[in-house]
């Protein structure tokens, strides 16, 4: 079959032919439908040293069923999407928290540490797999299984009541996506970026005001204005340490600030004095794990929530990953098979 992977002595994306794998004790065969790009497919530390299929967004049909999961609710011919880690328990406590703290010390991330979803075929865990609802465009669903659930889960925690405002910091494929959830759920929602048409992007999945924070010296005080007192909460799913550091300027008193983004460099501004004294307060959320799928699968089918995306063929993954590190993507990037 073939599959787009990095390839570290060449130090590149090539499109390789590679054996069609087979499901293993626990897994399911699945027929790759599509596979987007993220931006942490950009990260090339974790990789072994020998090439590897990349891609941790991604949704098919169940071909194959093994044995030790044909009584999980599953039958062939499914529609799933699926999580990404691979290979841990699933039922420890660490693994309650996060997959990757999985007491086995077995935990593998598919698409960095082993083959992931750019390719015809790949393998899954029985545990993180869960039906599509059939209303979803299965060919724009990929994004959900990483970008998309990231993004519920953030809105969903950051404790808001209908009509409370919402900064979402980073207007790209995430924050696109934590717009359309935080619309659903009934909030005031606040576009921040320092690209032009990714912040009209975020007026054209629902934002209701758009800020460039780097044209615009004055958006502290306008937010100020519009919000009354600034945001009930702001959720930042850029990487930049920067966007970190604005982030308490557009929150009022009590805020909530939710991490999401990866920045490079700790956030050196948050003190404990602030912290202590309620100035604001921090959390943090991510993909999860896969017993919070569902929620997030469902309120996505019900409320019919899909990202803008730009649809494109396996052989253009060398491409779409330099366009991506260039900063030129501003839809989601889906390879369709």
């Amino acid at each position: 079959m073939k599959a787009g992977q990095w390839d570290p002595k060449q130090q590149k994306i090539v499109i390789n032919d590679v054996p069609k794998p087979k499901a293993g004790p626990g897994q399911f065969l699945v027929k790759i439908q599509s596979a987007s790009l993220c931006h942490s497919d950009l990260i090339t530390e974790m990789r072994p040293d020998y090439p590897v299929t990349l891609g941790h967004e991604g949704v098919g049909h169940i071909e194959e069923v093994d044995p030790g999961a044909d009584d999980k609710g599953f039958k062939i011919g499914d529609a799933i999407g699926f999580n990404y880690f691979i290979g841990c328990c699933f039922e420890c406590e660490a693994c309650q928290v996060h997959n990757m703290w999985c007491e086995t010390g077995k935990s593998r991330l598919q698409g960095f540490m082993v083959d992931g979803f750019f390719a015809e075929h790949a393998v899954v865990d029985w545990q993180n797999a869960v039906i599509l609802p059939k209303n979803l465009d299965m060919s724009r669903t990929a994004p959900l299984f990483c970008a998309g659930i990231t993004a519920f889960h953030s809105v969903d925690s950051c404790e808001l009541k209908s009509g409370q405002w919402l900064a979402v910091i980073g207007c790209g494929g995430l924050g696109q996506y934590a717009i359309q959830y935080a619309k659903a759920m009934g909030y005031k929602t606040i576009g921040l970026d320092i690209n032009d048409s990714q912040l009209e992007m975020a007026k054209n999945v629902g934002a209701d005001a758009i800020f460039n924070t780097m044209t615009n010296k004055n958006y502290e005080e306008e937010i100020k204005k519009l919000t009354g007192k600034g945001c009930h909460a702001a959720a930042v799913y850029s990487a930049a340490n920067a966007a970190y550091t604005g982030a308490p300027k557009v929150l009022r008193i009590g805020g909530l600030l939710m991490v999401i983004g990866i920045a490079p460099k700790p956030l050196d501004f948050i003190t404990t004095f602030d912290l202590t004294t309620g100035k604001y307060r921090v959390k943090a959320d991510s993909t999860g794990i896969p017993q919070r799928m569902k929620k997030a699968v469902d309120f996505t089918g019900k409320h019919n929530i899909q990202p803008e995306v730009e649809f494109r063929k396996l052989e253009d993954l060398p491409d779409m990953v330099q366009g991506m590190h260039d900063g030129k993507a501003e839809k989601r990037l889906v390879v369709v098979f």
